[in-house]
């Protein structure tokens, strides 16, 4: 062999190492944009839950210095042009170069389809709109219009402060996937579980012309009648429409005290679902020597059990939307709210907001307790009880879990 060939072949050898090496490169940054693309549950810490897909808020201690957030879509286009001006540019004519450029064609390919994927998505206004008062009368309202006020800017100027621009771009299907369609008086509600939902979807069927008053509606015929549209049952340029032009409300709780709503209703009744699917799971991993009977039941799980399930990052079974954060069930910061009523002041919150829509004067808010109403409601005397099951570690965790919450209605943590 002549020295030529074997310098030759070491260079051959170097090209397609290099070649291999910067392909195998490629290949692992396409994927690694894939995944932020498509994030899976299982890799999502406790107080690191998302709001959306594209972007976060951060952490309580970042709070003072929030950094804004690049989406998916951006990092793909700013690893793409990195690769293409920092490591090809004098590789055209090269097999190596040419192997880049498939590459990178495919990327090309994958950023159009990225980009079309985006086009499905809506670009909400932040500017907060006034509410429409011209249809209140009377100086009754008072003092409920200025706290409204109070809660509105105040919302707005959290979610203005720490939300980056790219969180009001947003797939849609998630975000109005809670809210609920009156078309006459052209409402949007997003419901929080454990708020007065059940009362409020009886209001909006009233108002649909369903029913003729809201007492006379059954708990099955809210939750299981499918009486009422959803708002991701409508084409793109019906749910832009609509959020853009309806009066939009929501509904919120201090977080403590909703949790233990939930925990009350769900566990210390008889339930044929929670049980069995949440009560066995939660008993099964929590509960050291469980008895078989509470095993093959799931009946008599305690809050202590609850709350270690709920800030177990592998918790056996998925969330609920009765346990799950305000923030990932109606997006607060990337739909600009019309009315923000709170269970603390749900007769007169809701009231007003009926004025404010025109509904008929006769139609007041009902204030029955939907289930279980030989309990006494849960308020936050009931809280301070549960929460002393818990140690200050797992109190401390537990708001920490619920901070966008605390923090995005002006709730404060309840003292023990």
């Amino acid at each position: 062999m002549q020295p030529s060939d074997s310098v030759m072949n070491l260079r051959q050898v170097f090209v397609t190492v290099l070649m291999f090496g910067v392909a195998g490169l490629l290949l692992f940054m396409y994927l690694q944009a894939w995944i932020e693309e498509h994030p899976t549950a299982s890799g999502e810490k406790l107080q690191q839950q998302i709001i959306n897909q594209d972007s976060k808020l951060p952490h309580p201690e970042e709070l003072a210095t929030a950094p804004k957030y690049q989406s998916a879509a951006a990092n793909l286009n700013k690893r793409r042009t990195t690769v293409i001006m920092g490591r090809h540019s004098q590789e055209k004519a090269s097999p190596l170069g040419e192997i880049a450029s498939s590459l990178v064609s495919r990327l090309s390919e994958q950023q159009k389809m990225t980009e079309a994927f985006l086009k499905q998505q809506v670009n909400l206004s932040p500017v907060m709109r006034p509410l429409n008062k011209s249809l209140i009368k009377d100086d009754r309202w008072k003092n409920i219009d200025e706290a409204q006020e109070k809660r509105r800017y105040f919302l707005y100027d959290f979610c203005k402060k720490y939300s980056s621009e790219n969180r009001l771009r947003t797939h849609l299907v998630r975000m109005v996937s809670r809210i609920y369609v009156e078309d006459r008086h052209k409402i949007l509600y997003c419901e929080v579980p454990k708020a007065g939902c059940s009362n409020w979807k009886r209001i909006l069927m009233v108002l649909n012309g369903l029913a003729s008053s809201a007492y006379s509606i059954s708990h099955d015929a809210v939750h299981y009648g499918k009486h009422l549209k959803k708002l991701d049952s409508y084409d793109l340029k019906g749910i832009q429409t609509r959020l853009n032009t309806y009066t939009k409300t929501i509904f919120v709780r201090d977080p403590m005290e909703r949790l233990v709503s939930a925990f009350r209703d769900k566990f210390e009744h008889p339930n044929s679902y929670y049980h069995p699917v949440f009560g066995k799971a939660i008993i099964k991993k929590y509960r050291l020597n469980a008895h078989e009977e509470a095993l093959k039941t799931g009946s008599g799980v305690k809050f202590k059990e609850f709350v270690r399930y709920l800030l177990d990052s592998q918790r056996p079974v998925g969330m609920d939307i009765h346990w799950e954060q305000i923030s990932r069930l109606c997006y607060p910061c990337l739909i600009n709210y019309d009315f923000i009523g709170k269970f603390e002041t749900l007769e007169e919150d809701a009231n007003y907001f009926l004025q404010l829509i025109g509904a008929p004067a006769e139609l007041k808010f009902p204030n029955f307790k939907d289930r279980h109403s030989s309990d006494e409601r849960t308020n936050m005397e009931v809280v301070r009880q549960y929460l002393k099951e818990l140690s200050d570690t797992e109190r401390q965790l537990t708001y920490d879990f619920y901070y966008l919450d605390y923090l995005m209605f002006n709730y404060t943590m309840p003292i023990v």
